[in-house]
């Protein structure tokens, strides 16, 4: 591709006839390093800068998206607005960015295989023997381009899942490589690289990172830049050794230091020029950022708070082995984050197994507020049943998200009308109160097994009650989509549904329908009125995954300040 000249219009708007940079990042040592909170934060100061930027994922597994993956193995799936049910760091692109991700944003090794086996089914290929090299890289780098394109990037920034040495990444670093040779001066590589401090030698090692970095050396990459991942900034003996082992100049090593918000990270890296050096290497005309949004949000976050609280989370996905796993929930803690800035309030999760509380109902305590989040089948669903009934009865605020939603439903149909067997179908398909249940259409589905991205997903619209409380939350902090006709949008990811034939049962017994969806009028939001109770809302969508810093989810600041008074 022929360089473009640089001429009077480019300078005067120098991003305007710009080829589209490209930057790499990849990760070393260990998974979970930070890989994405590093993109995200490179790709916002570049954004601040001026330029146009396009993040993607490309994740290692061969499943098509993560919507069939159980939480625990591999965090929890994001939910973006066309639906795509993609991986938690998609989550972290929106939330840095404050822009909505999709499809486009996320790509799997699943994706790739089978849109090359579906060519080669379609003669597409012509007759070639198709081979990973150059079939599958063709894919990966088409789909870098196809992004670009159709968001006008200026610079596309691609996190690469896994760690380095993994043999299920090896075609994204092959791309990598390929894009490098193609276009030198329009492609960098940023390695991730964690420096473990074992304490009973008391200072960092950068052994590991020399290996990781040799691992891409054998596969004909050079990284640019080195983001040291560690609890301190690394010293200037850190950065000689560095320097010596892996052929990286001393500056182009970053520190990427333990904070207690990963906002602060973008400012870490501004104060040490990486968003000038990455232009600067790219040959791209040098901008400052205008961070000053970025520096008042972490002001907030860091100022002093009224007081603490407590939300105790009765969830199903907390275990992994003899450990507790934060990331199977990973957009809900970032919600309370965001609403507790702006409540005010310091905010102590208590997480709690539902399992143990199908035993011990008492396990859950006094907290001041109680979340149920969402879950699928049979496994803790009675002891979700039961946080919702103790939250009822104790008057104890109380927010159910999705499956929280459906199984408050239940508990009130058992408690309230006494339905001792009501249930949703999906855990109890013979019970005589289904008060949950599939849809035909949805049934259909499940009969073929088709799993995958067959729920209602992605962004719905529903029409809210204007006497009800969650129309009072929305209007308080202008969240309607359209005001004037009370609709609001959220996301969804569920199959199941309230069972619109019990409706004026609940109502008759005070059950407060407070939405419903524009396009099949399905139930989208239940509550308890005041007078009933301080703060009792379950809504069939998912306002975790729509939560960003600046501008947290109305029901979750609201939930935060009822559990505060």
């Amino acid at each position: 591709m022929p360089r473009e000249n640089s001429n009077k219009k480019n300078r005067t708007n120098p991003s305007a006839k710009l080829r589209v940079k490209i930057i790499f990042v990849s990760g070393g040592v260990i998974s979970g390093i930070g890989k994405g909170i590093t993109a995200a934060s490179i790709s916002l100061l570049l954004k601040q800068a001026g330029y146009k930027v396009a993040p993607i994922k490309f994740e290692n597994y061969l499943n098509i998206d993560a919507g069939t993956i159980n939480p625990i193995e591999h965090g929890d799936p994001f939910l973006c607005e066309d639906g795509t049910e993609a991986d938690m760091d998609i989550g972290t692109y929106e939330k840095f960015l404050d822009e909505d991700m999709g499809a486009s944003n996320f790509v799997t090794v699943g994706k790739i295989y089978k849109t090359v086996i579906d060519r080669e089914r379609a003669f597409e290929y012509k007759g070639e023997d198709v081979e990973a090299i150059p079939h599958v890289t063709d894919e990966i780098i088409r789909r870098i381009d196809e992004l670009a394109a159709n968001t006008k990037a200026d610079i596309v920034v691609i996190e690469l899942g896994g760690t380095a040495g993994e043999y299920q990444n090896i075609l994204y670093y092959e791309a990598s490589r390929i894009l490098t040779l193609r276009r030198p001066d329009d492609v960098i590589h940023i390695h991730v690289s964690y420096l473990p401090t074992p304490h009973h030698l008391g200072e960092p090692k950068t052994k590991p990172t020399q290996l990781s970095v040799r691992t891409l050396n054998s596969l004909g990459i050079q990284p640019d830049f080195i983001v040291a991942r560690s609890e301190k900034y690394v010293d200037q003996r850190r950065r000689e050794r560095f320097a010596l082992f892996c052929n990286v100049h001393p500056e182009n090593i970053i520190s990427n230091p333990d904070e207690s918000s990963v906002y602060e990270i973008p400012l870490i890296f501004h104060k040490q020029e990486f968003e000038k050096k990455i232009q600067a290497r790219l040959k791209l005309p040098i901008k400052k950022p205008n961070l000053k949004s970025l520096e008042k949000l972490v002001n907030k976050i860091k100022s002093p708070k009224e007081r603490e609280i407590t939300i105790a989370i009765v969830g199903k996905y907390f275990g992994t082995g003899d450990y507790q796993l934060r990331d199977s929930y990973a957009a809900l803690f970032d919600a309370i984050d965001h609403a507790s800035w702006e409540a005010n309030v310091n905010v102590k999760t208590v997480w709690i197994d539902a399992q143990r509380v199908e035993k011990e109902e008492e396990v859950i305590g006094k907290p001041d507020g109680i979340i149920v989040p969402i879950g699928w089948g049979e496994r803790g669903a009675e002891g979700m049943i039961a946080a919702a009934s103790y939250a009822r009865k104790n008057k104890i605020p109380y927010l159910g998200l999705c499956y929280g939603m459906q199984l408050a439903v239940v508990a009130f149909a058992r408690d309230v009308l006494g339905w001792k067997d009501a249930n949703t179908t999906e855990n109890d398909n013979k019970t005589s109160h289904p008060v949950i249940h599939l849809i035909p259409k949805q049934k259909e589905i499940m009969e073929r097994r088709a799993y995958g991205g067959t729920m209602r997903l992605g962004a719905w619209e529903a029409v809210i009650n204007k006497d009800s409380e969650a129309c009072k939350i929305y209007e308080k902090y202008r969240g309607f989509k359209d005001e004037k006709k009370k609709i609001v949008s959220e996301r969804h990811r569920h199959r199941y549904e309230f069972n619109q034939e019990y409706e004026n049962e609940f109502k008759k017994k005070g059950l407060v329908i407070s939405a419903k969806s524009v396009v099949e009028n399905l139930v989208e939001i239940v509550e308890l009125p005041k007078s009933e109770h301080p703060f009792y809302i379950g809504i069939q969508g998912h306002p975790e995954y729509k939560s960003r810093p600046n501008n947290p989810h109305p029901l979750f600041v609201e939930f935060l300040k009822s559990a505060r008074g």
